[in-house]
């Protein structure tokens, strides 16, 4: 019987960086997961533990010094493919939703005018983009808006459906709902959790916030300084954590009966 490979798979990612004063920092050392159709991953740590720089080595705006990204059994080349044909092929396979959707949608475009725009250079037939704002939902009102005369929920909803419109295997989403209130955030989450069981897409959200990786993911890889520290289910993980740092995010997250000397015993423990 021939196993099926996952339909993602990052193994030993690496990546380091000059310093101005000499030596070189290591932002990521030794990442590995898989990710199956349908599945959901959630990337988490504070800012510097190198969750944001595994998303853009996914997507290639970061060169990894080492290991191997695969999509489908077949790795993805380290430098990007020359020619149209590749680099579009390549884009179909991993699609990006930024934290601030407005400097990546172009002023000029109302949202309908962008998802035609995004399919016809994938072409892909230009009525899809009706489809494309009912998905997200957004109406006709938003169709005929340009970004600046959209509320920022609306405009992380249509960089979601032009990222849908290349009709990724992948969409990595870095902090995707950091920006927004908390009642668009359910909204905007509840929206990813229907497009993955609808579409089969997979997602990788990378986030600082455990409250909302437990909401949308199955699987959580923990980061710090640039190292996984745990991963594994996302209940067992958040419910059970095993690792000191685990258990310093999850003191940190205000709630119910929430003590702040608790999040500040967890890093009094961990230093």
């Amino acid at each position: 019987m021939t196993t099926q490979p996952p339909l993602l798979d990052v193994t030993d990612l690496r990546r380091t960086y000059a310093l101005p004063a000499g030596g070189r920092h290591t932002a990521v050392d030794g990442i590995t997961f898989t990710l199956n159709p349908g599945g959901a991953l959630g990337i988490v740590g504070e800012s510097g533990s190198g969750k944001t720089t595994v998303a853009r080595m996914l997507v290639g705006l970061v060169r990894p010094d080492h290991g191997t990204i695969a999509v489908d059994g077949t790795p993805r080349p380290v430098k990007p493919p020359r020619g149209r044909t590749a680099r579009l092929a390549r884009a179909r396979q991993i699609q990006m939703v930024f934290q601030d959707p407005y400097v990546s949608l172009d002023p000029r475009l109302t949202a309908e005018a962008c998802l035609r725009s995004a399919l016809r250079l994938h072409s892909r037939d230009e009525s899809l983009a009706t489809a494309l704002l009912d998905q997200v939902g957004l109406g006709e009102r938003e169709a005929a808006a340009r970004p600046r005369h959209l509320s920022g929920g609306q405009r992380q909803r249509l960089a979601i459906a032009r990222a849908l419109a290349v009709d990724p295997r992948v969409l990595v989403l870095d902090e995707a709902v950091a920006a927004l209130d908390v009642s668009i955030q359910a909204q905007i989450l509840s929206l990813l959790d229907d497009i993955r069981r609808d579409t089969g897409v997979a997602l990788v959200f990378v986030s600082h916030d455990l409250a909302v990786v437990q909401h949308v993911t199955d699987e959580v890889l923990v980061m710090r300084q640039g190292r996984a520290v745990e991963q594994g289910p996302t209940r067992s993980v958040l419910t059970g954590p095993t690792d000191p740092y685990t258990r310093l995010l999850l003191a940190s997250v205000p709630g119910e009966g929430w003590d702040p000397a608790d999040a500040v015993a967890a890093r009094a423990a961990l230093a």
